[in-house]
Formats: C-alpha cells, sequence, structure tokens
C-alpha cells in the first residue's frame, strides 16, 4: 500500500514530466517559427532594399529617357529630309550630354520611321569596351515587317503599343550582346516618327544584386516574368539559348516561397521590379535552421535541468494533500470564474475542516458584498435609476454587438437636461432640486418605459431605445414634451415645473463609427434644444 504522498508525489511528478515535454515541444515549435518568420522578414527586408534600389536606378534611366523624348518631340518643326537631319544632329548632341553621365548603358538610338524618310534614318551609338560612344551603322528597318512585333522588337513594340516600354532581354542587332531596353515612341502632330531607346546589359544592376547575402549561402537573383534567370551570381547566364529557368518552386503568386532545388531546401522571396522582372533572394533552410537548433538544445537542456529541480523539491517538501483540499481548489477557481454560488461538504474536526468552514463563509460574505457593490456602484442614489458607470457598459455592450459580424441592432439615444436646475437649488435649496430631479426621472421613466433610462449627470440623463420604444421613438418625444408641459402647467412651484432639453439621435451605419458617435449627436442635439428653448423664454419675457 503506497501512501497518499507517495501518490500524489507520483502523480505531481508524473503532471510535472507531462508539462515540461508539452513546454518544450510548444517552445520548439515557437522557437522553429519565430526562426523562420525572423528569415523570412529578413528576406523580405533585403529583397525590400534591393528593389528600392534597382528600381531607383531604373527610374533614373526613365526620367533620363523621358527627358530626351520631351526634347525631341519639342525640337521637332518638320518632316522634311533637311529638317529631319539637323534635328537629329541637335538630338544626337543632346542625348550624349546625358548618356554619358548613364552607369550600365551599353547603346542608345533615335530610329526614323522609313514611312516618314527614306533617307534619314537616324543614329545608333554603342560603347562595349567603356571606353566611350561610337556611333555605329544603323539597322535596315526596310528589311523587316514593322507591323510585325516579334521581329525588330526595339521599334515595333513601342510602336504598337503607343507608349514607353521596357523590353525583356535580347540579343542586339549586330553585336551579338544580351540587353534589355527601354524605349519611347515619337510623334510629330499625332503621327508616328520614329523611336528612342536605349539598351543596357545588367554589370550596373548585378553589382546591387551580389550585395545582397544572407548567411553563408544566401544570395540574390533576377529572373523575367516567364522564369528565365537574366541575371545570377553563380550562373553564366549570357547565352540566351541557354539561359536556365528559375526553379518552379518560385514561379508562384506568393511574395514568400519555399521551393527545393537540386536536393536542397531553400527558402526565397520574391519582389517584382518597375521592368517587369522578378528579383529573387533565396538561402537554403539548413542555414536558417541551424540557428534555431541552437536555442532549441538550451531549451532542452535548461527544461531538463528545472525538471530535476522540481521532482527533488517535491520528494522533499510534498506534505499531505487529500480530498477536501482538492475540493477548495475547484470552488476558489469556480470563484475566480465569478461563480459563487459553490458549496464544501466536507465537516471533518481537523484544520482542513476548520478551512473548509471559514471558506465557505468567507465565500458567502464575498458574493454578498459584490451584490451590494454591484447595487451601489451602478445605481443612483437619488433617483434609483442606473448611473454614469452602468450607462458605460451598456454603451459598450451594443457597441460589441455593432463590431460583430451580423452586426448590432437598430437603436436611438435620448439625453436629457434639466433647464435652471441651478436656479432652483439657488433660490429653493437642493432639496427642492432632488424634488426636480426625482420627478423629470418619473416621466423619463414613465414615457420611456421599454427603455432603460440612466441619469448621466447632475442633470443629466439618458435612454437607450431599441425594439418598441425605438420603433415609437418620434411619438415617445412627442408624448415627453407633452407631459413636462402638462406637469408645467399644473404646478405653481419652480421645483415641479419639469422644463427638460432633450436630443434624440439614431444609430446611423454609414454616419456613426460607434456607440459614442450617435451619444455626442444627440447630447448636440440637446444643447441645440437648449439654446432654442432659452432663446425663445427671452423673447417672451
Amino acid at each position: 500500500m503506497h501512501s497518499i504522498r507517495t501518490k500524489i508525489s507520483a502523480a505531481t511528478i508524473g503532471a510535472i514530466i507531462i508539462t515540461m515535454i508539452i513546454a518544450t515541444v510548444l517552445g520548439v515549435v515557437a522557437i522553429r517559427d519565430i526562426g523562420t518568420s525572423s528569415s523570412e522578414q529578413m528576406l523580405m527586408l533585403l529583397c525590400e532594399a534591393g528593389q528600392k534600389n534597382l528600381d531607383d536606378y531604373l527610374e533614373d534611366l526613365e526620367q533620363d529617357v523621358g527627358v530626351i523624348s520631351a526634347y525631341v518631340e519639342a525640337d521637332l518643326d518638320g518632316l522634311g529630309d533637311e529638317a529631319l537631319q539637323a534635328h537629329l544632329d541637335r538630338v544626337s548632341d543632346f542625348f550624349k550630354k546625358i548618356m554619358v553621365k548613364t552607369k550600365g548603358v551599353k547603346t542608345y538610338y533615335y530610329r526614323i520611321d522609313p514611312t516618314v524618310s527614306s533617307t534619314v534614318k537616324g543614329f545608333w551609338y554603342v560603347d562595349l569596351d567603356g571606353e566611350g560612344f561610337r556611333e555605329h551603322e544603323v539597322t535596315d528597318i526596310t528589311l523587316y515587317d514593322t507591323s510585325d512585333t516579334s521581329a525588330l522588337v526595339w521599334f515595333t513594340v513601342p510602336k504598337y503599343e503607343g507608349k514607353a516600354v521596357w523590353l525583356p532581354p535580347y540579343i542586339t542587332d549586330n553585336l551579338d550582346v544580351r540587353v534589355i531596353s527601354y524605349n519611347i515612341p515619337v510623334y510629330f502632330k499625332g503621327q508616328f516618327i520614329g523611336v528612342i531607346g536605349i539598351e543596357l546589359d545588367y554589370t550596373a544592376m548585378a553589382e546591387q544584386v551580389n550585395n545582397i547575402t544572407l548567411y553563408e549561402n544566401g544570395y540574390a537573383f533576377v529572373n523575367d516574368p516567364k522564369g528565365t534567370i537574366i541575371y545570377h551570381p553563380r550562373m553564366d547566364v549570357t547565352s540566351m539559348e541557354t539561359a536556365p529557368k528559375a526553379p518552379e518552386g518560385l514561379l508562384v503568386s506568393d511574395s514568400v516561397v519555399h521551393y527545393n532545388y537540386e536536393g536542397t531546401e531553400k527558402l526565397a522571396v520574391w519582389l517584382p521590379l518597375i521592368n517587369g522582372d522578378h528579383l529573387n533572394v533565396t538561402v537554403p533552410m539548413s542555414e536558417i535552421n541551424a540557428g534555431w537548433q541552437h536555442w532549441v538544445l538550451v531549451l532542452v537542456i535548461t527544461f531538463t535541468a528545472l525538471l530535476i529541480v522540481f521532482i527533488l523539491f517535491i520528494l522533499k517538501y510534498t506534505g499531505r494533500i487529500i480530498k477536501p483540499l482538492q475540493q477548495l481548489t475547484e470552488v476558489a477557481e469556480k470563484i475566480d470564474a465569478g461563480n459563487y454560488d459553490c458549496t464544501l461538504d466536507y465537516k471533518g474536526d481537523d484544520e482542513i475542516g476548520v478551512l473548509t468552514h471559514t471558506f465557505s463563509r468567507v465565500t458567502a460574505n464575498l458574493k454578498k458584498t459584490i451584490t451590494d457593490l454591484n447595487d451601489l456602484a451602478y445605481a443612483d442614489a437619488l433617483t434609483s435609476l442606473h448611473n454614469k458607470g452602468a450607462f458605460d457598459i451598456c454603451v459598450r455592450d451594443i457597441q460589441m454587438k455593432l463590431d460583430a459580424p451580423d452586426g448590432g441592432p437598430a437603436f436611438a439615444v435620448c439625453i436629457f437636461d434639466c433647464n435652471d436646475l441651478k436656479k432652483v437649488n439657488d433660490q429653493n435649496g437642493h432639496d427642492k432640486g432632488d424634488i426636480y430631479l426625482k420627478e423629470t426621472a418619473k416621466i423619463i421613466c414613465e414615457v420611456y418605459e421599454h427603455s432603460p433610462v440612466f441619469r448621466i449627470g447632475g442633470d443629466e440623463f439618458a435612454a437607450l431605445l431599441m425594439d418598441q420604444d425605438y420603433q415609437n421613438r418620434d411619438e415617445l418625444l412627442r408624448q415627453f414634451d407633452e407631459r413636462c408641459l402638462e406637469k408645467r402647467r399644473q404646478n405653481a412651484d419652480a421645483w415641479e415645473q419639469v422644463d427638460v432639453a432633450c436630443g434624440m439621435a439614431v444609430y446611423d451605419p454609414d454616419e456613426d463609427e460607434s456607440v459614442s458617435d450617435v451619444v455626442r449627436r444627440a447630447d448636440k442635439i440637446m444643447y441645440e434644444n437648449k439654446f432654442m428653448s432659452k432663446r425663445q423664454a427671452n423673447k417672451t419675457e
């Protein structure tokens, strides 16, 4: 036979072991998720920074070409060969001044549509060795069908689109260099004249892409919308024919991707660039996992040490724990949850019996005290109405219903204010002022008998109208005014001549963001009513 202490110790130790195991598992999962989430955030921050830098670079190129485009169209003053040639000379000088300061540009050009001039073709400048731009023989456009956008894309696509465009990578005519280009069509008095544009390789962009690294083997690369890798720091992608494709796992709409490449599990994020390409930042999951796995090991060691300490403590200090104490614990939990209707049936003549009896008396007294406190806390001593605290609770309850997915009830708020209460108090005493307040509360409660009524200030009252009273709100407001008028006619004493300003506001979901907005509108209407009443009374006097 095992003692209660042994049984309780064994059960407690078992519970602690299970708790430690659960806590360890939850801790491992949490650390893993936090580690992965942190890595995702770091990747996203790196990708966002790279996107901004690359987009800024591309936007600068767009602005440069846009400035040239504006100059071109402003400089055009005729389509004759002589005028066009003079125009080209001026544009060439202007183009050169801007391009020499622009990084990464391999070629720039201004080509005239053959239908505009058969002799003035335009110009084409190239800089493939970094020694400066030199004029190059232009491509003979007449050899191509300019209505076919699959050929001579740098000319036909902007002509067909009628707007500035970024083109995906292609091999330049005559130069056999892989580039991307930005092109803008030129118009003169609504007629298509030609195209200006620039071609650039990824040298300038590559510097920024290469700077994006994370952990030991994290890197960034760029692919076009179809998945063809345009630049990769660890691959040769210079050939259009052999350019590799991005892993299929990356070709999804989600910006954060888990994928597998050549047997390696990886985490990547991608963001679009303004030219339509995608910037990817990727890192092996093994490097991400190494960080959180270290903390998992620390957690397991710490929990194991704590478990040993707890077991030694329980074996040394565990005392007698019996059923009445468990019952006390259960009752305490119910009381903590707000349930005070609990009974303790243990009658033993020992310390636990005394504790049980005392606990029962404390519970009964606590229940009575809380009930009394609630009555005092939410009732107005003078009028026996609900007070401001009860009004705030009611407002919060309605607000919770309004915030629910299915919306809340239709309701209105009435705010009442006793006119000349201070005058009654000053001239007749506060006891007469109390009569004034009680008579006001009585009339409000009689008229709005189906609604909760509150005293929310010294001479202010409120009623929350729903259901029947809400449906009859206008009639009830009229009845209230009549009752107040009747009261004033029947009584000569100032403290019984109930003169109350009232404002009513109906909840409008298109206008009101909260119940407080309705209360404020009702209060405003009440004060307008009060002002008009005083103004009318002054005119009568």
